[in-house]
Protein backbone atom coordinates (compact mmCIF):
# COMPACT_ATOMS: atom_id res chain seq x y z
CA UNK A 1 0.00 0.00 0.00
CA UNK A 2 1.10 3.54 -1.06
CA UNK A 3 3.25 5.61 2.21
CA UNK A 4 1.46 8.03 4.36
CA UNK A 5 3.72 10.56 3.19
CA UNK A 6 2.95 9.47 -0.83
CA UNK A 7 -1.04 10.18 0.49
CA UNK A 8 -0.66 13.40 2.35
CA UNK A 9 1.20 14.90 -0.29
CA UNK A 10 -1.94 14.77 -2.55
CA UNK A 11 -4.06 17.08 -0.22
CA UNK A 12 -4.72 20.63 -1.43
CA UNK A 13 -4.85 23.24 1.63
CA UNK A 14 -7.71 25.41 0.68
CA UNK A 15 -9.27 27.99 3.31
CA UNK A 16 -12.83 27.13 2.10
CA UNK A 17 -13.06 23.41 2.40
CA UNK A 18 -11.10 20.58 4.58
CA UNK A 19 -11.42 17.72 2.32
CA UNK A 20 -9.87 18.75 -1.22
CA UNK A 21 -7.08 16.31 -3.15
CA UNK A 22 -5.36 15.49 -6.26
CA UNK A 23 -5.95 12.25 -7.30
CA UNK A 24 -2.75 11.88 -9.23
CA UNK A 25 0.55 10.07 -8.06
CA UNK A 26 -1.53 7.28 -7.58
CA UNK A 27 0.13 3.65 -8.82
CA UNK A 28 -1.35 1.16 -11.14
CA UNK A 29 -1.24 -2.35 -11.67
CA UNK A 30 0.84 -1.58 -15.11
CA UNK A 31 3.52 0.21 -13.30
CA UNK A 32 2.21 3.77 -14.00
CA UNK A 33 1.12 6.85 -12.45
CA UNK A 34 -2.37 8.95 -12.33
CA UNK A 35 -1.39 12.23 -13.65
CA UNK A 36 -1.73 15.53 -11.24
CA UNK A 37 -4.15 18.42 -12.16
CA UNK A 38 -6.24 16.18 -13.89
CA UNK A 39 -8.90 15.11 -11.40
CA UNK A 40 -9.96 16.48 -7.93
CA UNK A 41 -12.12 15.53 -5.19
CA UNK A 42 -13.39 17.52 -2.57
CA UNK A 43 -16.18 18.46 -0.11
CA UNK A 44 -18.70 20.89 -0.65
CA UNK A 45 -17.23 24.28 -2.51
CA UNK A 46 -19.99 26.89 -1.18
CA UNK A 47 -17.50 28.42 1.06
CA UNK A 48 -14.16 29.02 -0.80
CA UNK A 49 -12.39 32.29 -0.57
CA UNK A 50 -11.17 34.79 -3.14
CA UNK A 51 -7.73 33.03 -2.66
CA UNK A 52 -9.15 29.51 -3.05
CA UNK A 53 -10.95 30.40 -6.37
CA UNK A 54 -7.87 31.90 -7.90
CA UNK A 55 -5.51 29.10 -7.05
CA UNK A 56 -7.89 26.53 -8.32
CA UNK A 57 -8.76 28.38 -11.78
CA UNK A 58 -5.48 30.16 -12.21
CA UNK A 59 -3.09 28.09 -10.84
CA UNK A 60 -4.53 24.00 -10.86
CA UNK A 61 -6.47 24.94 -14.19
CA UNK A 62 -10.32 23.88 -12.88
CA UNK A 63 -12.41 23.68 -16.03
CA UNK A 64 -15.52 21.54 -14.64
CA UNK A 65 -16.94 20.94 -10.84
CA UNK A 66 -19.23 17.71 -11.08
CA UNK A 67 -21.57 18.01 -8.22
CA UNK A 68 -23.11 14.95 -6.81
CA UNK A 69 -25.45 16.59 -4.44
CA UNK A 70 -29.35 16.25 -4.61
CA UNK A 71 -31.56 19.19 -6.14
CA UNK A 72 -32.57 20.00 -2.27
CA UNK A 73 -28.67 20.48 -0.95
CA UNK A 74 -27.88 22.71 -4.05
CA UNK A 75 -31.23 24.92 -3.65
CA UNK A 76 -30.57 25.25 0.38
CA UNK A 77 -26.69 25.99 -0.06
CA UNK A 78 -27.13 28.72 -2.93
CA UNK A 79 -25.12 29.80 -5.76
CA UNK A 80 -21.02 28.84 -5.11
CA UNK A 81 -18.40 31.46 -5.75
CA UNK A 82 -17.35 28.96 -9.01
CA UNK A 83 -20.71 29.97 -10.28
CA UNK A 84 -19.72 33.14 -11.77
CA UNK A 85 -16.69 32.20 -13.28
CA UNK A 86 -17.95 31.82 -17.03
CA UNK A 87 -14.23 29.52 -17.84
CA UNK A 88 -15.84 27.06 -15.03
CA UNK A 89 -18.70 24.47 -16.22
CA UNK A 90 -20.87 22.78 -13.90
CA UNK A 91 -22.51 19.56 -13.99
CA UNK A 92 -25.17 17.93 -11.73
CA UNK A 93 -25.24 14.70 -10.93
CA UNK A 94 -27.35 13.73 -8.09
CA UNK A 95 -26.89 10.10 -7.02
CA UNK A 96 -29.86 9.61 -4.55
CA UNK A 97 -33.24 9.15 -5.98
CA UNK A 98 -34.90 13.00 -5.81
CA UNK A 99 -38.63 14.03 -4.71
CA UNK A 100 -39.25 16.69 -7.65
CA UNK A 101 -37.77 17.39 -10.66
CA UNK A 102 -35.75 20.68 -12.26
CA UNK A 103 -34.22 20.36 -15.86
CA UNK A 104 -31.93 22.86 -15.10
CA UNK A 105 -30.68 23.23 -11.33
CA UNK A 106 -28.26 25.67 -11.60
CA UNK A 107 -30.88 28.11 -13.23
CA UNK A 108 -33.40 26.90 -10.47
CA UNK A 109 -30.92 28.03 -7.78
CA UNK A 110 -31.04 31.81 -9.08
CA UNK A 111 -34.93 31.97 -8.41
CA UNK A 112 -35.81 34.27 -5.75
CA UNK A 113 -38.28 31.71 -4.03
CA UNK A 114 -36.69 28.37 -5.08
CA UNK A 115 -38.94 25.45 -5.28
CA UNK A 116 -37.34 23.01 -2.70
CA UNK A 117 -38.52 19.18 -3.28
CA UNK A 118 -41.09 17.52 -0.86
CA UNK A 119 -39.43 15.47 1.63
CA UNK A 120 -35.90 17.49 1.25
CA UNK A 121 -34.69 16.47 4.34
CA UNK A 122 -34.92 12.76 4.02
CA UNK A 123 -32.36 12.93 1.63
CA UNK A 124 -29.96 15.31 2.80
CA UNK A 125 -27.33 13.08 3.38
CA UNK A 126 -26.54 9.78 1.35
CA UNK A 127 -28.35 7.12 3.40
CA UNK A 128 -30.71 5.56 0.36
CA UNK A 129 -29.70 1.88 0.10
CA UNK A 130 -29.94 -1.28 -1.86
CA UNK A 131 -33.13 -3.31 -1.59
CA UNK A 132 -31.40 -6.60 -2.31
CA UNK A 133 -28.84 -6.55 -0.44
CA UNK A 134 -29.84 -5.98 3.81
CA UNK A 135 -27.07 -8.02 5.05
CA UNK A 136 -24.25 -5.95 4.39
CA UNK A 137 -23.71 -2.74 6.70
CA UNK A 138 -25.12 0.41 5.90
CA UNK A 139 -22.46 2.34 4.24
CA UNK A 140 -21.86 -0.68 1.86
CA UNK A 141 -25.66 -0.47 1.64
CA UNK A 142 -25.50 3.38 0.60
CA UNK A 143 -23.50 3.14 -1.84
CA UNK A 144 -24.90 0.08 -3.75
CA UNK A 145 -28.07 2.18 -3.57
CA UNK A 146 -26.42 4.52 -5.98
CA UNK A 147 -25.80 2.22 -8.44
CA UNK A 148 -28.82 0.80 -8.48
CA UNK A 149 -31.05 3.83 -8.10
CA UNK A 150 -29.09 6.38 -10.41
CA UNK A 151 -27.06 4.13 -12.69
CA UNK A 152 -27.89 6.69 -15.45
CA UNK A 153 -25.89 9.25 -13.30
CA UNK A 154 -22.91 7.31 -11.90
CA UNK A 155 -21.85 6.96 -15.86
CA UNK A 156 -23.12 10.54 -16.51
CA UNK A 157 -20.06 11.96 -13.64
CA UNK A 158 -17.90 9.76 -15.79
CA UNK A 159 -18.87 10.84 -19.01
CA UNK A 160 -18.37 14.18 -18.39
CA UNK A 161 -14.46 13.56 -16.50
CA UNK A 162 -13.81 11.90 -19.76
CA UNK A 163 -15.04 14.56 -21.87
CA UNK A 164 -13.37 17.80 -19.93
CA UNK A 165 -10.81 19.88 -20.85
CA UNK A 166 -8.34 21.21 -17.83
CA UNK A 167 -8.61 20.35 -14.45
CA UNK A 168 -12.25 19.00 -13.07
CA UNK A 169 -13.00 18.97 -9.36
CA UNK A 170 -15.63 16.11 -8.19
CA UNK A 171 -17.99 16.73 -4.57
CA UNK A 172 -20.97 16.62 -2.80
CA UNK A 173 -21.44 17.66 0.84
CA UNK A 174 -18.33 16.00 2.64
CA UNK A 175 -16.47 14.86 -0.72
CA UNK A 176 -16.04 11.12 0.87
CA UNK A 177 -19.47 9.11 0.14
CA UNK A 178 -20.98 9.67 -3.26
CA UNK A 179 -17.40 11.60 -3.81
CA UNK A 180 -15.88 8.43 -3.07
CA UNK A 181 -17.87 6.23 -5.19
CA UNK A 182 -17.46 8.04 -8.41
CA UNK A 183 -13.87 8.40 -7.44
CA UNK A 184 -13.28 4.75 -6.98
CA UNK A 185 -14.67 3.66 -10.39
CA UNK A 186 -12.44 6.42 -11.81
CA UNK A 187 -9.55 5.29 -10.63
CA UNK A 188 -10.76 1.41 -11.14
CA UNK A 189 -11.01 2.90 -14.83
CA UNK A 190 -7.39 3.97 -14.79
CA UNK A 191 -5.98 0.86 -13.51
CA UNK A 192 -5.24 1.59 -9.95
CA UNK A 193 -5.50 -1.32 -7.65
CA UNK A 194 -8.07 -2.12 -4.94
CA UNK A 195 -6.10 -1.54 -2.21
CA UNK A 196 -5.04 1.69 -3.47
CA UNK A 197 -8.54 3.15 -4.26
CA UNK A 198 -9.38 2.38 -0.64
CA UNK A 199 -6.61 3.90 0.80
CA UNK A 200 -7.53 7.27 -0.72
CA UNK A 201 -11.12 6.48 -0.03
CA UNK A 202 -10.05 6.18 3.74
CA UNK A 203 -7.74 9.29 3.64
CA UNK A 204 -10.83 11.59 4.72
CA UNK A 205 -10.73 9.75 8.42
CA UNK A 206 -7.56 12.21 8.52
CA UNK A 207 -9.53 15.42 8.18
CA UNK A 208 -12.87 13.93 9.42
CA UNK A 209 -13.13 16.55 12.85
CA UNK A 210 -12.61 19.48 10.48
CA UNK A 211 -14.92 18.21 7.80
CA UNK A 212 -17.95 18.07 10.36
CA UNK A 213 -16.60 20.92 11.73
CA UNK A 214 -17.25 22.72 8.97
CA UNK A 215 -21.29 20.97 8.30
CA UNK A 216 -22.18 21.28 11.48
CA UNK A 217 -21.71 25.39 10.51
CA UNK A 218 -23.92 24.88 7.75
CA UNK A 219 -27.75 25.13 8.31
CA UNK A 220 -28.47 22.94 5.58
CA UNK A 221 -26.38 20.10 7.70
CA UNK A 222 -26.22 21.14 11.05
CA UNK A 223 -29.26 19.15 12.69
CA UNK A 224 -27.90 15.81 10.80
CA UNK A 225 -24.56 16.45 12.44
CA UNK A 226 -25.88 16.66 15.49
CA UNK A 227 -27.91 13.59 15.73
CA UNK A 228 -24.66 11.92 15.12
CA UNK A 229 -21.04 11.43 16.55
CA UNK A 230 -17.74 11.90 14.60
CA UNK A 231 -17.22 8.06 14.55
CA UNK A 232 -20.29 7.41 12.48
CA UNK A 233 -19.27 9.94 9.45
CA UNK A 234 -15.60 8.54 9.73
CA UNK A 235 -14.82 6.55 6.28
CA UNK A 236 -13.52 2.75 6.90
CA UNK A 237 -11.38 0.67 4.37
CA UNK A 238 -13.11 -2.11 5.41
CA UNK A 239 -16.08 -0.29 3.76
CA UNK A 240 -14.89 0.18 0.44
CA UNK A 241 -13.32 -3.44 0.74
CA UNK A 242 -16.31 -4.64 0.87
CA UNK A 243 -18.05 -2.87 -2.18
CA UNK A 244 -15.23 -3.50 -4.28
CA UNK A 245 -15.49 -6.85 -3.84
CA UNK A 246 -19.08 -6.92 -4.31
CA UNK A 247 -18.53 -5.84 -7.76
CA UNK A 248 -15.62 -7.77 -8.14
CA UNK A 249 -17.81 -11.23 -7.59
CA UNK A 250 -21.21 -9.46 -9.07
CA UNK A 251 -19.52 -7.76 -12.43
CA UNK A 252 -16.36 -8.82 -12.38
CA UNK A 253 -15.28 -5.23 -11.16
CA UNK A 254 -15.93 -1.70 -11.60
CA UNK A 255 -15.31 -1.82 -14.98
CA UNK A 256 -17.31 -4.45 -15.99
CA UNK A 257 -20.37 -2.93 -13.90
CA UNK A 258 -19.79 0.20 -15.98
CA UNK A 259 -19.73 -1.70 -18.99
CA UNK A 260 -23.02 -3.75 -18.14
CA UNK A 261 -24.71 0.14 -18.16
CA UNK A 262 -23.52 1.20 -21.15
CA UNK A 263 -19.93 2.89 -20.61
CA UNK A 264 -18.16 0.77 -22.71
CA UNK A 265 -14.34 0.54 -24.02
CA UNK A 266 -14.14 3.42 -26.12
CA UNK A 267 -15.57 5.73 -23.04
CA UNK A 268 -13.30 3.75 -20.41
CA UNK A 269 -10.11 4.57 -22.78
CA UNK A 270 -11.52 8.02 -22.83
CA UNK A 271 -11.51 8.21 -18.96
CA UNK A 272 -8.32 6.50 -18.58
CA UNK A 273 -6.41 8.91 -21.02
CA UNK A 274 -7.77 11.87 -18.73
CA UNK A 275 -5.93 10.62 -15.43
CA UNK A 276 -3.03 8.40 -17.36
CA UNK A 277 -1.74 10.13 -20.62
Amino acid sequence: MTSRSVQTDRWLTLEGTTNTRDLGGLPTTDGGTTRPGRVLRSDNLQTLSATDVHRLVQQVGLREVIDLRSIAEVLMEGRGPLRDLSEVTHRHFSLLPERGHHTDVFAAEEAELPEVPGGWLESLLPRQVGGADQGEPPAVRSYLGYLEHRPENVVGALRALAAADGASVVHCAAGKDRTGVIVAFSLAVAGVPHEEIVADYAMTAEVIDALVAKLAASSTYAEDMERRDVASHTPRAETMERVLALLDERYGGPVGWLTANGFGPGEQAALRARLRD
